[in-house]
């Protein structure tokens, strides 16, 4: 069985229907263009700025823990194998970051009342003032660059990005 592309670049099935997938020429459409382009902007400036506020929770805080404080503020305690797999990273590379993060007083380790051979890491109170101080200021920042947009757009966009983040799990 073979695929046809159709007019807006999306791959059919023989019959016609869409598969869902795109085709190889329809990468090169201009929205699929603007996309890649607008991304790498976005990222770019993420990443700039997830350093920035890295710096704003601990002046030696490595750019990439940040995500993990993040994460224990929204989600609460968790094994460290579960803070592994979400950033996607190994666990020399995890055992190292909560090193870092524990002796700068932003996490503290905890028995797991599940299964008592295993730990929770968990934001101190500390980690938590900090993380929750920097994550209101960014937002802030967002609401007063997002000023003129109309709520209902930032919802859009919002539920959008949420979208686009769930089709990257896959």
């Amino acid at each position: 069985m073979h695929e046809e592309a159709n007019g807006d670049g999306r791959a059919v099935e023989p019959g016609g229907a869409p598969s869902g997938r795109v085709s190889a020429s329809g990468v090169d459409q201009p929205e699929f263009l603007a996309l890649e382009r607008e991304l790498t902007v976005l990222l770019r400036r993420a990443r700039a700025n997830q350093g920035e506020m890295a710096r704003e929770v601990h002046p030696d805080l490595e750019s990439a823990a940040y995500g993990l404080l993040v994460r224990l503020d929204e989600c609460g305690p968790q094994r460290a194998t579960e803070l592994a797999a979400y950033i996607g990273v190994g666990k020399a590379t995890m055992s190292r970051q909560l090193r870092a993060l524990e002796d700068l007083g932003l996490v503290a380790r905890e028995p797991d009342p599940a299964d008592g051979r295993a730990w929770l890491i968990a934001l101190t109170q500390e980690g938590h003032d900090r993380v929750r101080r920097v994550r209101q200021a960014r937002r802030a920042r967002y609401a007063g660059r997002l000023a003129d947009w109309d709520p209902r757009e930032v919802g859009e966009l919002a539920r959008l990005l949420q979208e686009l983040n769930r089709g990257m799990e896959k």
